[in-house]
């Protein structure tokens, strides 16, 4: 397999883990990139179910390198929870790095996420785990590196600093306890006991041989294109970059690196948590995809606003990251529809002009109602169909009709949970 960046091109909880883990099976190294425990990422093998937050889905398969890359952030405590699940499933995880330069995520980062959401009177909608403070100190160069944890001559110096700034911020603007130098440090000291055995510190000899010695890449992406803290609907976004560029910032890798970006999308559409939706269906038809579904989330549990399928978001997430593919996923959720809508433009309701290309101003969507076109159901159980070829009709003639409203072909069609329920192709 060439190398591949795997990235969400919705808004998210597009089923990216199976695609993920379907391809691991043909990689060597498989890399998250971005984001922290505020992702959830599903896997359903051999019946059982496995629920990843930060640890990379291929860790699965035996003999593969899992490394959580630099461009995350790594709450320990979640991390922890997640290898002892692993481990209670008797998963090796021989082969989990995590790397030194990754971001880690501090109680006091959860206490401000938490406090800064309740009182903010526009609410983002955030998962409250920390990811936004954490990567706000990583620009303001407040933060702790994983590195950082293991020196603890430079830790207490370190700490001196970001303790004067971050007990102000705490008290004065959010009215929170402040932390003592020595609460904090005896947190790192935990923390350091639990990242250590996976510390890569040897990741530039590690990724210079796989490059030399033609070893496959796999670039697992959390959250999804429209969710970017450049290119998504921000300010109702996450703070770092899944976009397919991400990959290499969050990586180690550069852009020569990646051959395939595969975009992954659901045959409707889903989001979690507040902002602009322009196909967004509060109906029943609404509750009816979810219940289907199971749209709930796989980190907060709460339920994912659904709608059809948007091909201005999906053609918008084909241009800012390059898409050489699209995977779509869950369609067999429509098998009992009679008949499937698509979104092919938006409508203005002030002056009836009409976009077909994404518009990035958010402040409009309240204006937007999606141009749909209506497409014949096909009342068939898709779920234990093997190839394209078995496909009925109609629902060949829908994923054609997505092919030509987003400009890429589709590769991967997924039919169910399970890895088996799948159909690649050609």
């Amino acid at each position: 397999m060439e190398n591949t960046v795997v990235i969400g091109a919705q808004w998210g909880d597009e089923g990216k883990a199976k695609i993920t883990d379907l391809l691991a099976r043909q990689a060597d190294i498989i890399i998250r990139y971005q984001g922290g425990c505020n992702a959830g990422h599903t896997v359903v093998a051999d019946n059982k179910t496995f629920k990843f937050h930060l640890i990379p889905s291929g860790i699965l398969y035996k003999d593969k390198i899992c490394m959580i890359g630099a461009g995350t952030v790594i709450y320990p405590e979640v991390l922890k929870e997640e290898i002892e699940n692993l481990k209670a499933e008797n998963v090796s995880l021989d082969g989990l790095k995590i790397s030194p330069l990754a971001s880690v995520t501090m109680p006091y980062h959860i206490d401000i996420d938490g406090r800064s959401e309740s009182c903010a009177a526009n609410k983002i909608g955030t998962t409250k785990r920390g990811i936004g403070p954490t990567y706000t100190d990583k620009i303001s160069r407040h933060g702790l590196k994983v590195e950082d944890l293991f020196d603890e001559e430079f830790l207490s110096r370190k700490l001196d600093d970001i303790l004067t700034v971050k007990n102000k911020e705490l008290v004065h603007i959010y009215g929170l306890e402040p932390y003592t130098k020595e609460k904090v440090f005896e947190i790192c000291k935990k923390y350091a006991q639990i990242l250590k055995p996976y510390v890569c510190y040897d990741w530039q000899m590690l990724f210079h041989n796989a490059l030399k010695n033609n070893k496959s890449i796999l670039f697992e992406g959390a959250q999804g294109v429209m969710l970017d803290i450049d290119w998504g609907t921000y300010p109702y976004v996450t703070s770092s970059n899944p976009v397919a560029g991400g990959a290499c910032t969050g990586s180690g890798f550069g852009p020569s690196v990646p051959k395939n970006i595969i975009g992954v999308s659901k045959a409707y559409i889903t989001r979690v948590g507040e902002g602009p939706f322009v196909t967004e269906l509060t109906d029943e038809t609404g509750d009816k995809i979810r219940n289907i579904g199971h749209e709930f989330g796989t980190t907060t549990g709460r339920p994912r606003r659904t709608g059809w399928f948007d091909a201005v978001v999906a053609k918008y997430s084909v241009l800012v990251s390059g898409l050489t593919s699209m995977a779509i996923t869950k369609i067999d959720v429509f098998d009992t529809f009679d008949e499937i809508k698509v979104c092919v433009a938006y409508k203005d309701k002030r002056d009836g002009s009409v976009y077909s290309w994404y518009p990035t101003n958010v402040n409009i969507h309240k204006y937007l109602e999606p141009v749909y076109e209506i497409h014949k159901g096909w009342k068939q159980d898709l779920t234990g169909m093997k190839s394209y070829d078995e496909l009925p009709e109609n629902a060949k003639k829908y994923l054609e009709r997505l092919e030509e409203l987003i400009g890429v072909k589709i590769s991967i069609i997924s039919v169910g949970p399970d890895r088996e329920q799948t159909i690649f192709k050609s």
